[in-house]
């Protein structure tokens, strides 16, 4: 994408009423207007909040929105250029249960309150496969415990994956921790009709070129049962 395209889009990214871009400083001392009011101050609804992590274009944030117009959805990603789409698509389609934040993901738990959100999307994340990137997976150890402090208890947390590899590292984790209790899990959901209806009823930009390529969706949830 060219400069003058992201200038654009950062421009019109602060001309949408559903894009919030706090500031490092804001989050950080717990300054941010939004944390712990997000259904009083900008739904002006007390449905329940799901957020999408890393939510790149924002396709999938409007689609679950439009799937569940009960249900308040925010897509969290640091590049704004990216989720602008997601933020036009919402702004020009007058879908007001979806909103974006531009932030970074370990920063999450200085955007909402305990008990504040009830599910987590995290969907095709770098599986950063190398060993000395383990702690910039979305999925490892600390950053479950950070979500945990937003999450309701018994709050959902939902990996959609085309890496094989971190679909069995999160498998992993699940067994080897005493907070967490698999859902459901299957490595290649297109082709199990038992799949979750909010994990094969929408597709990502990726995700539709992965299965034209016949490569496999993996997905899996889980429970924080703290």
């Amino acid at each position: 994408m060219g400069s003058k395209n992201k200038l654009k889009r950062f421009k019109e990214n602060i001309s949408f009423k559903n894009v919030i871009q706090p500031t490092r400083e804001e989050l950080i001392d717990n300054d941010f207007e939004y944390k712990g009011k997000w259904g009083e101050l900008f739904f002006n609804n007390n449905n329940p909040i799901v957020i999408e992590l890393g939510c790149g274009k924002g396709e999938y944030s409007v689609e679950l929105a439009k799937l569940y117009p009960e249900i308040n959805f925010i897509g969290i990603d640091i590049k704004g250029a990216r989720f602008w789409r997601g933020a036009k698509i919402a702004t020009d389609n007058e879908i007001a249960n979806v909103a974006f934040v531009r932030s970074q993901i370990e920063l999450v738990d200085k955007i909402f309150s305990r008990n504040e959100i009830s599910e987590i999307w995290i969907t095709f994340p770098d599986p950063q496969i190398k060993f000395k990137r383990e702690k910039h997976r979305l999925i490892n150890l600390n950053f479950i415990e950070c979500y945990s402090k937003i999450l309701v208890t018994n709050g959902i947390i939902n990996l959609k994956t085309d890496s094989e590899f971190l679909h069995g590292y999160m498998l992993g984790l699940i067994k080897s921790t005493d907070f967490l209790e698999l859902i459901y899990s299957n490595h290649n959901i297109y082709n199990n009709t038992g799949a979750p209806k909010n994990a094969v009823s929408i597709q990502t930009f990726y995700e539709s070129k992965f299965l034209k390529l016949g490569k496999p969706i993996t997905f899996v949830n889980f429970r924080v049962t703290k």
